[in-house]
């Protein structure tokens, strides 16, 4: 088995198993919400902070891993408005319209550290890390916008906005993270143990929140709006990423961690916020599924391509 399938697989494997757990064993929503919720606040960040708390940031090309995925974001999200005008005239409104938007520019971090760190250990979580702090803030202030735009009844004000983002311990992670580290900050042996503890749990139970999350009851009537969002994200995405990379002179381990981070599919946390929101739900849960299991052959060739 090559390298990337070897770190492909227990990722996916990780995936349909909470899909199934979801559907026999663990059927109610409270647990996984639960189990998500652990994750997202605790586990998630300690994986993060402890990754760039022990990160050699010499070795990442952080300007240009977070220059080529924040621009190649800033580029689909352009795009999509572009499109916006010929999407009406196809008969796809705004809530749909701000789901097609979600499923192109958001991206499932679980994943994307699962498979960097498999590749490339220590650094490939590093490297991911840096690129979490180039894109969470801002994708999550477009897709607020957005939303608020085309979908919601009521508007949301720019300090509600940034309120959302000052709140995500993702990014207060990262931010703590990379602070000690530039800071050089000695920590004692007890909070290695600690923080390794929890990270190494977080991937394996967000890819089971993942899988979990996972709604195909509706795949069968997945029209254009639902393909869009998928050509988008998993052939698009890459594309724009790795060529802006490129540009930036990021070569080696870390083009490929651009090209994990732009090619895997969209966060289920999306779908959350539509719900929320007023956005086209069943549509998002449709880009989801459908990006999720078709990923597991396109983050193959995107990932060869990079290398």
């Amino acid at each position: 088995m090559s390298p990337v399938a070897a770190a492909l697989a227990p990722v996916f494997l990780l995936i349909v198993i909470g899909f199934g757990l979801r559907r026999s064993l663990i059927r109610l929503d409270t647990q996984w919400h639960g189990l998500e919720r652990l994750t997202y606040f605790v586990l998630f960040p300690a994986l993060l902070m402890q990754s760039l708390v022990k990160a050699d940031l010499g070795k990442v090309p952080v300007a240009g891993i977070g220059g080529a995925l924040f621009l190649a974001m800033l580029a689909m999200s352009a795009l999509c408005l572009a499109l916006r005008p010929l999407l009406t005239r196809c008969g796809i409104d705004g809530p749909a319209f701000t789901s097609i938007f979600q499923g192109a520019t958001r991206w499932q971090t679980y994943v994307a550290l699962s498979v960097a760190g498999s590749l490339f250990g220590p650094t490939g979580l590093a490297a991911a890390s840096v690129a979490m702090i180039a894109i969470i803030p801002m994708v999550n202030v477009f897709s607020v916008a957005v939303l608020a735009h085309y979908a919601s009844p009521t508007r949301r004000s720019m300090r509600e906005i940034l309120a959302t983002i000052v709140r995500n311990p993702l990014i207060w992670g990262c931010l703590a993270g990379l602070a000690l580290n530039l800071a050089h900050v000695p920590l004692p042996k007890l909070w290695h143990d600690a923080a390794d503890a929890l990270g190494q749990a977080s991937l394996p139970i967000g890819l089971l929140v993942t899988g979990a999350g996972l709604h195909f009851e509706g795949l069968r009537r997945a029209g254009p709006a639902a393909a869009l969002g998928v050509v988008l994200k998993l052939v698009l995405m890459p594309i724009l990423a790795i060529g802006l990379a490129g540009w930036f002179d990021v070569t080696g381990p870390s083009l490929v961690v651009v090209a994990i981070c732009a090619a895997v599919p969209t966060s289920p946390s999306a779908y959350v916020l539509a719900k929320q929101m007023g956005g086209d739900a069943p549509l998002l849960a449709q880009i989801i599924s459908l990006q999720t299991v078709l990923a597991a052959l396109t983050m193959p060739l995107a990932i060869a391509w990079a290398s």
